[in-house]
């Protein structure tokens, strides 16, 4: 639905956040010739962008292109060469071979984002991308995706590791200092996690594989960049330098992230998800196992946002897998499928949020057990239509996300057209819209017209059957 296959990437905000640095006006120092040790406190949690960013100068200021960029001299190199080894130290994964890295300025990067980092991800897909999320209510229809991506990503990205090249390369300003070293050390963890258990091939981390199954990729990547964010946090307390803490420190007091800051609120929240839940995932493992537990979950990797969420439910609560009915021909030859898929746990808590307090959203999506999306698309009239069938782990999670949408409903659509303990409808400028329940099944129907969502309810089978 959204872009999910991407490079492994450090973002700004979480460099601030994992030093502490965007959390308190002064940072605490390490001593010249005391390490701190390693500990099982979590970092700082994330701030909201709008706290990251209460400062005076933009964030072109510390990473300015007029201002001559770093380069890779003997003493920059010299750096990388300890860094890898203390990575290697703390996270137990030995290279197999050196990897390819380069430093970039923003400008660089920008290219970047556009040459590679977007190479796969069309206009066409980011426009249909925007309907589906539009269909959701997450997004007006006519938002521009795929140039927000790029704006964002060339505001965020602080440095990145291609597992399809096997390049790393770190955004770098005037100096390699200490926003630059934990950068470097969170994504040569990415270069170890590549080496060790294939990315693309062996834990099927790729474009085709994303494209099919986006929770399963959710989940991936949430595991290999919580994975990265941990280790980050212990080399930040374990071998960070005076000098890096007061390099993070005037950063931190020059930071801005405009694009970022006026992102719809889901956009947000997602872009920090593989790092925040996944955080929480690896560390969670690691509590209970050190890095061994961790380097389990490569061999078993989870599969689904609900795993992520809920680290207790791995490996046994897997993913069920519905019967995807063929719609198409219910709709006729004006309409064409733009997208099927599967929602998740995560973006069915994200989309009650969009009207709903975040502990009544979360409390909604809580119990997801599998479902699956079909999205529609009219050109001639401009309207879309979708529906979604999700199975519940039980009979009260199923209440829970009926209740919940009821008044996600009355929210987003406005007054209810009928109501019962089973069914619900609204009608209005949205359309027409349908809230079912039978067994441990939810049913949403979102269409222009009546006409047209009861030929969809008419075309499919309710309960859906399971593969």
């Amino acid at each position: 639905m959204v872009l999910k296959r991407i490079w492994l990437v450090t973002i700004f905000i979480t460099v601030l956040a994992m030093s502490g640095a965007a959390c308190s006006a002064v940072l605490p120092s390490p001593s010249a010739t005391t390490k701190p040790t390693l500990t099982n406190e979590s970092p700082p949690p994330l701030p909201p962008p709008s706290e990251a960013t209460d400062t005076a100068a933009p964030l072109s200021t510390p990473l300015a292109t007029e201002i001559p960029s770093c380069n890779l001299n003997d003493e920059v190199l010299a750096q990388l060469d300890e860094i890898e080894d203390q990575v290697v130290i703390l996270r137990g994964l030995q290279p197999i071979h050196p990897v390819e890295f380069d430093l970039l300025t923003p400008d660089e990067l920008r290219q970047q984002v556009i040459d590679d980092f977007l190479a796969d991800y069309t206009q066409e897909e980011a426009v249909n991308d925007a309907l589906v999320l539009a269909l959701l209510g997450l997004l007006e229809p006519d938002f521009d995706l795929w140039n927000f991506y790029v704006d964002l990503y060339s505001e965020q990205v602080a440095g990145y590791y291609d597992d399809e090249t096997e390049q790393m390369a770190v955004i770098c300003g005037t100096d390699f200092g200490g926003p630059e070293r934990i950068t470097y050390a969170h994504e040569y963890t990415h270069s170890l996690q590549d080496q060790t258990y294939d990315l693309e091939d062996g834990l099927g981390y790729s474009a085709e594989r994303c494209e099919v199954d986006s929770q399963r990729c959710a989940a991936i990547q949430a595991l290999v960049e919580g994975d990265a964010t941990l280790l980050e946090g212990q080399w930040m307390r374990t071998y960070a330098t005076e000098e890096d803490w007061a390099d993070l420190r005037e950063f931190a007091a020059s930071y801005e992230s405009p694009v970022l800051e006026s992102a719809p609120h889901f956009l947000q929240q997602d872009l920090l998800f593989p790092y925040t839940a996944g955080y929480g995932f690896v560390h969670a493992l690691y509590l209970n196992g050190g890095w061994a537990a961790v380097d389990d979950v490569y061999l078993d990797p989870p599969l689904s946002t609900e795993q992520i969420l809920h680290p207790e439910r791995y490996p046994a609560d897997t993913p069920i897998w519905l019967e995807v009915p063929d719609l198409n021909v219910a709709l006729g030859d004006e309409w064409r499928e733009i997208d099927r898929n599967v929602l998740g746990e995560w973006y069915t808590q994200l989309t009650l949020n969009e009207h709903l307090p975040n502990e009544v959203a979360v409390e909604g999506a809580e119990g997801w057990g599998g479902d699956y999306y079909l999205a529609f698309y009219n050109n001639q009239t401009d309207q879309g239509a979708m529906v979604l069938v999700t199975q519940w782990d039980a009979m009260h999670d199923v209440h829970e996300f009926y209740a919940a949408f009821r008044d996600y409903g009355d929210s987003r659509f406005g007054e209810r057209k009928t109501s019962s303990a089973y069914e619900a409808t609204w009608l209005g400028e949205a359309g027409y819209v349908l809230i079912e329940r039978l067994s441990n099944q939810t049913l949403w129907i979102l269409a222009p017209d009546t006409e047209t969502g009861r030929a969809l309810r008419q075309a499919m089978l309710f309960p859906a059957r399971q593969q």
